[in-house]
């Protein structure tokens, strides 16, 4: 790896873990294979190394574009970890539910429609990990 690659993937890791949360990523870091570790340092480096450390977003303007991108195309995992990820962007509840208006307008009822019952089952996991104090 060259030191400009290095730099990415050290600066995408740091930004990975900013927006995802450290045990999100040490699962995934740790979950790795041969299969995926070419792909793990692709993901890390371009989208994260690149794009999310861009400066012209906020990460909240990012979170928001993420999730109805993610909503739209229908990629139901990616969109539940996302919408979890919230709490580290400072994208609010209502941001995502304006960014899933969107998605109907769009994209299509039908996508928002799963995309809304996908973010309010992760509002809910998240509020009874809160009141259970875990976080």
């Amino acid at each position: 790896m060259s030191q400009h690659s290095e730099d990415r993937y050290a600066h995408g890791l740091a930004t990975r873990r900013a927006v995802l949360g450290d045990a999100h990523v040490d699962r995934a870091q740790a979950a790795t294979t041969p299969i995926d570790r070419d792909f793990q340092t692709f993901i890390t480096e371009g989208a994260w190394g690149s794009v999310w450390s861009r400066p012209h977003f906020t990460r909240r303007e990012r979170s928001i574009v993420t999730i109805a991108l993610l909503a739209g195309l229908g990629q139901h995992d990616e969109l539940a970890m996302h919408i979890r990820a919230t709490v580290n962007t400072g994208a609010s509840r209502e941001d995502v539910v304006e960014a899933l208006m969107h998605v109907a307008v769009y994209a299509g009822v039908p996508a928002a429609n799963h995309a809304i019952k996908i973010a309010k089952q992760v509002f809910g996991d998240m509020d009874r990990e809160n009141q259970g104090g875990v976080r």
